[in-house]
């Protein structure tokens, strides 16, 4: 019997909590037994009795509840009786891991299931590459919970379709932290979210590359001068928000019957160019609310936030109306989900802090965050390395602008631990945001090679 972090716990196996226990019971130590062959976790109910809750990979190798011990006055009597029962359970384990209700055999993920061709390159460093291998690890467990309902995610998930998938399952994750479970009998939208402060429904979207004529991504626009950076985020970036947005707001998801009455959100990440989440994150509230809030200082140096209002957007050849919120049937959606750092680089720290990957693996993450100083214009600068000390949670960073004119809006609390976003009546935005709150970073990762420990292997990656 071992003691574990209960971030490797939830890594494992919090994908098989259902949220309602919270009412009867905490958990107080997480552990594993015979090299994670058997997690268990020891609780105290709200009687004030201790108990342990067993659970081991069933057939699918998803951690599930296979037994509890009796309850007992005091925590070390649970302890002991955790112990022996699961040396009960070790010898006849295949058969006690056996839930009865799993269909197929359990699915290797990353065993390429197209030719090497085919496959994503990002694909193929994250199945491949040493420094990535705490993301590897995270994302195994993970993906053997999420319900394919297409029949095509490991497909997708290795060839076209990479970034989409990750932005799914970083919103599996996000979710499931905070406490929902999904009713998947629905192919779309892809979360119907239930908790205990209520129901609300999740679509994904993202922002893809634009090919040219030869299959290649087309060139983001220079942003060497501040005009050109002004015409990025102010024109360039709230253009390409619009395509997957207005595509999705073109389904009418609010007309199924599962969907109709409940919080509608649309999350999007962007992924059109390398690292673009990292610095396209301002042109998207702009295109959302149609103002632009602009920082200006009087004469004592005091800050004024000015909101100017935008009506199109325009690129080339190509005009769009700004103020996504206003458009007709946009008041169907309750808001709209962002997180700059929901990207690969998020599974490989979490993973790390859990305790995933080699063991050869260092990550620095270098960004800014949002300066409570109500008189700072700009976001401060950190830099963090993930060692024993560093915590990062799957809801951090994630930015939530709400509908102002939104039928069903979204209870704030509903996703505690995000940046929430408004727009108020006198134009202004108003933001309620944690302590810490990244806005844009990248993850430096740092493996040894293998021939001279003393030298080492670094490179940059989002989020």
């Amino acid at each position: 019997m071992k003691d574990i972090s209960k971030v490797r716990f939830d890594a494992l196996a919090a994908y098989a909590r259902d949220p309602h226990v919270s009412l009867l019971a905490v958990e107080l130590r997480w552990l594993e037994f015979a090299d994670e062959r058997v997690l268990a976790t020891l609780i105290l109910d709200f009687e004030g009795e201790f108990s342990g809750v067993i659970m081991a990979r069933d057939m699918k190798e998803r951690y599930r509840w296979i037994n509890m011990t009796d309850y007992f006055r005091s925590p070390e009597e649970a302890l002991v009786a955790m112990e022996q029962k699961v040396d009960e359970i070790l010898p006849g384990l295949d058969e006690a891991r056996d839930q009865g209700d799993e269909r197929g055999p359990a699915v290797d993920f990353f065993g390429p299931v197209r030719a090497p061709e085919r496959l994503n390159p990002d694909f193929v460093r994250l199945a491949n590459t040493e420094g990535l291998s705490p993301a590897r690890e995270i994302i195994e467990p993970m993906m053997r919970w999420y319900e394919d309902v297409d029949g095509n995610f490991v497909e997708q998930f290795q060839t076209t379709g990479f970034d989409a998938r990750i932005w799914e399952l970083y919103l599996f994750a996000a979710l499931n932290e905070a406490g929902y479970r999904f009713d998947r009998s629905a192919p779309v939208p892809d979360f119907s979210a239930r908790g205990l402060l209520g129901e609300f429904i999740v679509e994904a979207t993202t922002v893809n590359p634009t090919l040219g004529p030869n299959g290649r991504p087309v060139p983001d626009p220079p942003t060497d001068t501040p005009e050109q950076r002004y015409a990025y985020d102010h024109e360039y970036m709230p253009i390409r928000y619009a395509g997957p947005l207005t595509a999705k707001l073109a389904k009418h998801y609010w007309e199924q019957p599962h969907v109709a009455g409940r919080p509608l959100v649309f999350a999007i990440q962007d992924f059109h160019a390398s690292m673009s989440m990292t610095w396209s994150r301002s042109g998207l509230p702009i295109y959302l609310y149609g103002y632009d809030h602009v920082a200006e200082r009087d004469a004592d140096g005091s800050l004024t936030i000015v909101p100017r209002k935008v009506s199109v957007h325009r690129w080339g050849a190509k005009e769009i109306p700004s103020g996504f919120f206003m458009l007709p049937g946009a008041e169907n959606v309750s808001a709209v989900m962002f997180n700059s750092s929901a990207t690969i680089s998020k599974f490989n720290r979490i993973g790390l802090m859990a305790g995933f990957g080699s063991g050869r693996v260092t990550l620095i993450q270098r960004g800014v965050a949002i300066d409570h100083d109500p008189n700072a214009s700009e976001p401060k600068p950190f830099v963090r390395v993930v060692d024993e000390d560093y915590t990062e949670s799957w809801v951090e960073g994630m930015d939530v602008y709400h509908n102002p004119r939104a039928k069903d809006p979204l209870d704030p609390a509903m996703l505690q631990g995000a940046a929430h976003h408004r727009l108020r009546g006198d134009e202004q935005i108003e933001t309620v945001a944690p302590e810490w709150q990244p806005v844009g970073s990248y993850t430096m990762i740092i493996v040894p090679e293998r021939a001279r420990e003393q030298s080492s292997s670094s490179e940059p990656a989002p989020g």
